[in-house]
């Protein structure tokens, strides 16, 4: 009698549960892809859809949370600054793109004295280093995952070398991105007199308030001089050939947009310490011309980051406007291709208006499920026109876009849900024909190691991978 009882009891109170949680879910007007993907999930995975919406779902604990520290107030305030570029010099093409990202986040137009590209792990380290070791002041590290593995520690050692030597050294890694890096391998560099934090620290009991959101940026500026800004994040498998090859892209950056990243850093290491940060004598330095170095001709960049609590996914409104703009082409690098709406509308359309848009994924994604998300995609950009690319010589893990041989952009965002809505982001924005005639060069060298996705053959895979790729596109708004 009494196991039945509890049995019927327990059903009508899960039953109740799952039917509140769903009435909060359409409550808050998520976009209707989420809405109906939480919504599968809750009915249709007893239990566990509540924890995994427990744990990733909420959108009332976020804002509570991050906004309590007034994150988007402390960005705006830091990422303030004065154009360096007089009004006839901007580039009247992206004018109107330029001014979206100086009135959604402050994000300056700013010269460019240098820069170089990386498309693979060890010459970004090799890099990293050799401005570590020419450090005199002070080393700003924002890294999603920093591995205890011989780069991890030569990158961490480094950094114990110049903190030991008077430099300022500050590093802000991600909690979840180094959930496999014990708090001990941090301990020599904090010995050597370093500021070490990790972002949102993820911790019971209050691990639902923070798992979802994500600092996913991977930044550096050494001296106030050298900025870095990419894809990579620090760890052995970017550089050991053992293992399959990784393919990314990092730029290393002279000039004005140095001085945004290093804001960019500091109005993350105050949200995270909950404190002020004066900066005004630091700017000058930022800002000062790097000596010995000629401007690159007709190259300018903005700094744009991205957070969950922005009132405006910048980034992904940043490539939007791009892909509809585009005349020529548009090329596309990214690990994870699921799309919002919005973003496969405009590669569509522009495909079907003629411009020559390509894009390029790995043949195989870090997780299996997410191969197939990524095919699932397929069959409607193939009909539109698009050209898709596997790469297949290792894992490609660049966030790229290059158009018209005069714009391109490189960072962290990838073209998926969770970079536009839910993680902290960072993308370069430039302008101009070096830099994206560079870029276009590393896509088309990584053509040689792709084979193109034919739609007449991609008609005719088996079934069941038709089927997972069916069952995950599902969940795909909440990958």
């Amino acid at each position: 009698m009494w196991p039945i009882l509890f049995f019927w009891t327990f059903v009508v109170v899960y039953i109740v549960l799952v039917a509140s949680t769903v009435t909060v879910v359409l409550l808050e007007n998520r976009q209707p892809a989420k809405t109906i993907a939480w919504t599968i999930v809750l009915v249709m995975l007893p239990i566990l859809g509540l924890i995994i919406f427990y744990f990733f779902g909420q959108n009332i604990r976020k804002d509570r949370y991050i906004s309590r520290r007034q994150y988007a107030l402390l960005t705006r305030r830091m990422l303030a600054g004065v154009s360096q570029v007089s009004p006839e010099a901007v580039p009247q093409a992206y004018a109107p793109l330029i001014r979206l990202f100086e009135k959604t986040n402050n994000a300056v137009l700013t010269p460019i004295r240098h820069i170089d590209g990386y498309n693979t792990g060890g010459s970004w380290i090799a890099a990293l280093l050799r401005d570590f070791a020419a450090a005199k002041e002070t080393i700003h590290l924002e890294t999603y995952i920093i591995e205890n593995d011989p780069v991890g520690r030569l990158v961490r050692d480094a950094l114990a070398d110049k903190a030991r030597e008077g430099v300022k050294v500050r590093l802000i890694y991600d909690d979840v991105g180094c959930w496999h890096t014990k708090l001990d391998f941090f301990q020599p560099l904090i010995d050597a007199g370093a500021e070490v934090e990790a972002f949102l620290p993820v911790r019971f009991p209050s691990l639902t308030h923070k798992v979802n959101y994500r600092n996913h940026r991977k930044v550096c500026v050494v001296d106030g001089r050298v900025g870095f800004i990419g894809g990579m994040n620090i760890a052995m498998r970017y550089v050991s050939r053992r293992e399959r090859l990784w393919r990314d892209m990092h730029l290393r950056i002279e000039g004005g947009a140095v001085a945004d990243l290093q804001r960019l850093f500091l109005a993350d290491w105050c949200f995270i310490r909950g404190e002020g940060e004066d900066i005004d004598e630091a700017i000058p330095r930022l800002t000062a011309p790097s000596a010995g170095r000629p401007d690159v001709p007709d190259c300018l960049m903005q700094i744009v980051p991205s957070n969950p609590v922005s009132r405006y996914p910048e980034i992904m409104y940043g490539l939007t406007w791009i892909i509809q703009h585009a005349r020529r082409y548009v090329y596309i690098q990214t690990p994870y291709f699921m799309p919002t709406e919005p973003v496969l509308q405009a590669l569509q359309t522009a495909a079907m208006s003629g411009v020559d848009v390509r894009l390029m994924v790995p043949e195989r994604p870090d997780a299996f499920w997410l191969r197939y998300v990524n095919d699932s995609y397929f069959t409607v950009v193939l009909q539109a026109g698009i050209k898709v690319y596997t790469y297949r010589e290792g894992f490609l893990h660049s966030k790229c876009a290059v158009a018209d041989d005069d714009w391109c952009t490189v960072g962290s965002s990838n073209m998926d849900f969770r970079s536009f809505e839910n993680n902290f982001e960072a993308n370069a924005f430039i302008y101009g024909h070096p830099a994206a005639k560079a870029l276009r060069q590393a896509f088309e060298d990584d053509l040689k190691g792709c084979e193109e996705v034919k739609l007449s053959q991609w008609r005719h895979r088996p079934w069941r991978r038709r089927l997972l790729e069916s069952h995950t596109r599902i969940h795909s708004p909440l990958l």
